[in-house]
């Protein structure tokens, strides 16, 4: 076997010389040749697909696809392979529960060129599009990973900080402003004006630019020519289990990129304020937020249809099983839903190597949805603590979210409360003063 190191060119005919020299060789010398050393130099006519080792996974960088039918023979080929060889999207936990295998399924935005990318030649879509996910948290929840919130790897931009709503704000009038004043004067818009306008405030809370939901660290960045490239990351997906799924991300974000390329976003932010982590990380705040999200589309005009999005409720919000009580006032039904808990970076701690901060994964969310109930006389109570009852618009029929610890770590935040098993729900019969009975879960630790 034969090994050719490849030094580093500056151009593309050099580097494809080469290669044709070593094909050459190989020809003549008729034994296997491993081809090794430097890629060829950057160049827009050059697409590549990468596979790189990463800590649980194996990431793939596909090359970028320039129409849906491309898009669609990709990503089937892509899983295929994947399971030809052994390898798949999705993992079972410890307890049975159905998931994602934590890696992302990265969505990038982009052109062949910068001067081709429509980021930026309409800074209002990237605004628009800024826009939209904040005041929809669906976008940023519903095909996430279990791992979400203000230190994961790709928080929102109001997670954590408070004062960010105000911020961006001053940012997107900013970039309004500018883009006004180039057209008033017949001037091209100034690309980088976009990267300083919302870079710092497009990170994690430790001012990492890369982790962030909202990622633009290749769009038009001055520091680097790899950092020009036009290119907007969306790092708030996971990778789902199945290729249509990964699809149906696709195309539900070319529909609102299409939508707000003839309907730029107006308006001002919302303030969600503890509604941001209270009510979209339950499955009923979520199905009702992505709701709004499609009839949007539909009344500009896109047909994209609600019930293709049924598949990520039932996979990032599985149920855990559903009982009748039967009462004096006819049957009361309990479901139970898994929601999503934001786990927390915790503080540094001391190791045999040095130090580390590790993640506190020992609590758990769920949703309890009840039907047939009356406020007036009966509790859902869990742990016999009585649970707030939510309105679902539906006559009858409540609902409420339990954080509750399911294993006890070593290292956690409030470690001196125990683990929350089994862990009873009941109605109870304010009137009679008895408990009618309810699911029991004994959570497991992963």
């Amino acid at each position: 076997m034969l090994h050719v190191f490849l030094p580093p060119t500056e151009r593309l005919q050099d580097y494809a010389d080469l290669l044709h020299v070593v094909e050459q060789a190989v020809q003549i010398v008729g034994t296997p040749v491993v081809v090794e050393g430097y890629g060829p130099p950057p160049d827009p006519r050059l697409t590549q697909l990468s596979v790189t080792p990463d800590p649980g996974v194996i990431e793939v960088n596909v090359q970028p696809t320039s129409s849906w039918s491309e898009l669609v023979s990709l990503t089937e080929t892509l899983y295929d392979a994947a399971r030809r060889t052994r390898l798949g999207t999705e993992k079972f936990d410890l307890d049975g529960l159905h998931t994602g295998t934590g890696g992302g399924n990265h969505l990038t935005l982009g052109g062949r060129t910068p001067a081709a990318s429509p980021l930026l030649r309409r800074p209002d879509l990237l605004v628009s599009l800024l826009s939209h996910w904040q005041r929809h948290p669906s976008l940023s929840y519903l095909f996430s990973g279990r791992f979400i919130g203000p230190t994961s790897q790709a928080p929102r931009f109001d997670e954590g900080r408070p004062e960010s709503v105000y911020e961006m704000e001053i940012a997107i009038a900013e970039v309004h402003r500018l883009v006004a004043e180039a057209e008033e004067q017949g001037e091209t818009f100034r690309p980088w004006l976009v990267d300083r306008a919302l870079r710092h405030l497009l990170t994690d809370l430790t001012g990492n630019t890369h982790r962030a939901e909202f990622c633009i660290d290749k769009l038009y960045s001055p520091d680097s020519s790899r950092g020009r490239l036009g290119l907007l990351e969306l790092r708030g997906f996971e990778m789902p289990p199945h290729p249509q799924m990964a699809l149906v991300q696709a195309l539900l974000v070319r529909a609102l990129v299409a939508r707000f390329w003839d309907d730029p976003a107006t308006g001002p932010l919302e303030r969600w304020g503890t509604a941001l982590h209270e009510d979209f990380l339950l499955p009923q705040g979520a199905v009702r937020d992505v709701d709004a999200v499609v009839a949007d589309l539909q009344d500009h005009g896109i047909d994209f249809e609600r019930s293709w999005l049924d598949p990520f409720v039932e996979f990032r919000f599985p149920r855990i099983g559903v009982t009748q009580v039967s009462t004096p006032t006819g049957p009361v039904e309990l479901e139970l839903r898994s929601a999503i808990e934001p786990w927390h970076v915790l503080g540094e701690e001391a190791t045999g190597s040095g130090t580390s901060r590790y993640v506190d994964s020992s609590i758990e969310r769920l949703q309890v949805t009840v039907r047939g109930v009356s406020p007036s006389r009966h509790l859902v109570t869990c742990q016999g603590v009585p649970v707030p009852l939510t309105p679902t618009g539906v006559p009858g029929e409540y609902y409420a979210g339990v954080r509750y610890r399911a294993w006890q770590p070593w290292s956690a935040l409030h470690p001196s409360i125990p683990v929350h098993s089994p862990l009873h729900v009941e109605v109870v019969d304010t009137a009679a003063e008895v408990s009618l009975g309810g699911p029991t879960g004994r959570p497991a630790a992963p």
